[in-house]
């Protein structure tokens, strides 16, 4: 197998690129590493025309909870366009703007996948809690741009999946102060889980969204 993780310098990327090590040849990427940033279109472009395919397995595991020094809203008075925007770019145009550039690097013939990770907060059929306004709307976003270009990927690529991941709540520096009372695993098992729903998943699979046991979210 050969991989390509974007995101590899952050804890769930990092557990991913170590475990697919194991199996054959991991490219990571990241912001500190290779400069990427996902949501310049031209850097995205930069750092992707200069690879060599194919990629049977592409991996996005960036994202933020909130901008830095910023919370999640709690409410409608916390809500903020600037805050919406940074997260639609980083959440959902920045995995969609890798698949846009990382498809030429994915083999047309035989089994692919590409997976961005999502959170279960995305989904609207799933929210009877409220708040976290940016958060849930630009992972909803990119269940939905990923949905949606799986569509089209099916046409060239007839053996590609593309899904959207929820990895569970995983013990990392990400969102840490939220997690209290509420079972956490580590990245390491986290990666273990996804690997594991990545492996069972077919074609017929394609445009889905799942959490780290297999099951699907709802929208």
């Amino acid at each position: 197998m050969r991989a390509l993780v974007v995101g590899a310098s952050g804890g769930i990327g990092a557990a991913l690129g170590a475990a697919l090590r194991r199996r054959g040849e991991v490219v990571g990427l990241s912001r500190s590493g290779d400069g990427l940033d996902v949501t310049d279109e031209a850097s995205v472009a930069r750092v992707f025309g200069a690879l060599e395919g194919p990629f049977d397995l592409v991996l996005v595991a960036t994202g933020a909870l909130a901008p830095e020094g910023r919370g999640p809203e709690k409410s409608l008075r916390a809500l903020d366009a600037g805050q919406l925007a940074a997260q639609f770019a980083l959440n959902a145009a920045g995995p969609a703007l890798v698949l846009k550039h990382a498809l030429r690097l994915m083999p047309r013939e035989g089994r692919s996948v590409f997976a961005a990770l999502s959170a279960r907060v995305g989904s609207i059929g799933d929210n009877a809690l409220g708040g976290w306004y940016s958060y849930r709307a630009s992972k909803a976003a990119l269940n939905q741009l990923v949905h949606t270009a799986a569509i089209e990927v099916a046409r060239s690529h007839r053996e590609a999946i593309c899904v959207t991941l929820h990895p569970g709540t995983v013990d990392t520096g990400f969102g840490a102060e939220f997690h209290k009372g509420r079972e956490t695993v580590t990245p390491e098992a986290a990666a273990g889980n996804l690997l594991r729903v990545l492996d069972g998943l077919t074609v017929a699979d394609t445009g889905g969204f799942f959490d780290w046991s297999g099951a699907r979210v709802p929208w």
